[in-house]
């Protein structure tokens, strides 16, 4: 039987319910959300932008380091990565190759959204949205890029925020006509608008819960209930383990060791066991006593 792609996982494991796909900051997190049981990781533009380069969302990061992320994560991971491709670095010839590179760096599914440059933090105010049209010509020639016809599209619109949202649904359906697969309605105001989109989308719709925004922080089981496809947690873990860190570095530098926060800590035989470090071992053993 043929190996399934990486899209058409992603497509099979959103057939029966919801899942949830935890951003991750950088490949170790990504092993972890794995080993916790989810069924995708998020490859978010924020939580690299902030965790990898320290620099804020707002277009700075560029796609060669983007799809060295990406790389790195789909080395990592068995279950599909989703990959905030921001707007797709440029027009649409730039779109075309941003597809290209992340499909050739083994992601699921890439997300363009439809903001100008420089771009905004999807639940800032003040972002300013492309024409309609403009948008749809990047999601065509992303559409005509991909070689695997399972590579999930994922059109993110911004307009809810600065045009209302009738237009952030109107531009979505043109979205999908333009040959997009899912779509993702950002910085939704309630609850009732969660709902309007699936009421009247008839697509796949992902949920973005990220924290401290304009969307309130709906369940996994409530937003399943209403028929989204996939839940994005773009920020969360980059928050928890920051704020962590803030701890540990204040007790350090009061007391002047580690000692009472050892029992907070990944211990070194859990980190190596995440890291698969027995398998390199076993490796360099092999290569180094096998037989001549």
């Amino acid at each position: 039987m043929a190996k399934l792609s990486p899209g058409a996982r992603l497509r099979q494991a959103t057939e029966e319910s919801a899942i949830q796909a935890p951003g991750a900051p950088s490949a170790l997190f990504g092993r972890l959300i794995e080993r916790m049981g989810y069924e995708a990781v998020y490859l978010s533009g924020a939580a690299i932008s902030a965790g990898v380069l320290g620099l804020p969302d707002v277009g700075l990061m560029t796609l060669p380091e983007l799809v060295q992320q990406a790389t790195y994560l789909t080395r990592s991971v068995k279950i599909p990565v989703i990959a905030d491709a921001d707007t797709g670095f440029g027009d649409t010839v730039n779109v075309e190759r941003t597809v290209i590179e992340l499909e050739a760096a083994g992601v699921a599914a890439i997300q363009l959204e439809d903001q100008e440059l420089p771009k905004r933090c999807g639940h800032l105010s003040g972002k300013r949205i492309v024409e309609t049209g403009v948008m749809c010509a990047k999601i065509r020639a992303a559409v005509a890029a991909r070689r695997d016809p399972n590579l999930v599209i994922i059109a993110r619109t911004d307009a809810r925020d600065s045009l209302g949202l009738p237009e952030a649904i109107e531009r979505s359906q043109r979205y999908l006509e333009a040959g997009a697969d899912w779509i993702f309605p950002e910085a939704l105001a309630n609850r009732k608008e969660f709902e309007a989109f699936v009421a009247q989308i008839d697509a796949p719709l992902v949920a973005n819960m990220t924290e401290f925004g304009k969307s309130p922080l709906l369940t996994a089981d409530e937003l399943a209930e209403m028929g989204y496809a996939v839940i994005l947690y773009p920020v969360t873990l980059l928050r928890v383990a920051m704020k962590a860190a803030e701890a540990a570095l204040a007790t350090l530098g009061a007391e002047g060791t580690q000692r009472d926060l050892l029992e907070i800590m990944q211990t070194r035989e859990e980190l190596y066991e995440l890291i698969d470090y027995k398998n390199f071992e076993a490796k360099d053993q092999r290569y180094f006593g096998g037989s001549k």
